[in-house]
């Protein structure tokens, strides 16, 4: 068993009175390797200026960490079968929507990698989509969450 652990840090602003809902939802969020990113409530869900729309918000993150934990487990898989990966860029995309029980919620998270290969053993398109739908399969982050993940590998 692993542990992962972050950190996220907010404090109120010395002019911000908090109790009347207008405070800034900018923090911090500190990962265990040291990186510290800008965190906000999306905008789309705090109006500006209380939002920070160049922080990194929950919904994105959630989208990224589906997206980074699949390519990782693709580029593992695509290795273990002698093919070289030259790139991989994914421009992964959720959507907020009412769930089956009527709560907001990441409903559908969809994965649009491009991968580019080279060397002497190049996948057709069979070989590829077997190995985005492994890659689904052994993602940690995919197999812990109730969201619909789609992946549509692009050309």
């Amino acid at each position: 068993m692993s542990t992962y652990t972050a950190q996220v840090a907010w404090q109120r602003g010395a002019d911000e009175a908090f109790t009347d809902k207008r405070y800034s939802r900018r923090h911090v969020l500190r990962f265990d390797g040291g990186t510290e990113l800008a965190g906000s409530s999306s905008p789309s869900v705090v109006p500006l200026p209380l939002s920070d729309a160049r922080a990194v918000d929950p919904e994105e993150m959630f989208v990224a960490s589906l997206a980074s934990c699949h390519m990782l487990w693709f580029l593992s898989l695509a290795a273990a079968r002698g093919m070289a990966v030259q790139s991989y860029v994914d421009d992964a995309e959720g959507t907020m929507a009412r769930n089956a029980q009527g709560r907001l919620a990441m409903t559908v998270v969809t994965l649009r990698p491009q991968v580019r290969f080279d060397g002497a053993t190049l996948p057709g398109a069979p070989q590829l989509q077997a190995l985005h739908d492994e890659a689904h399969e052994r993602c940690f982050i995919a197999n812990s969450v109730n969201t619909e993940v789609r992946c549509e590998p692009r050309p």
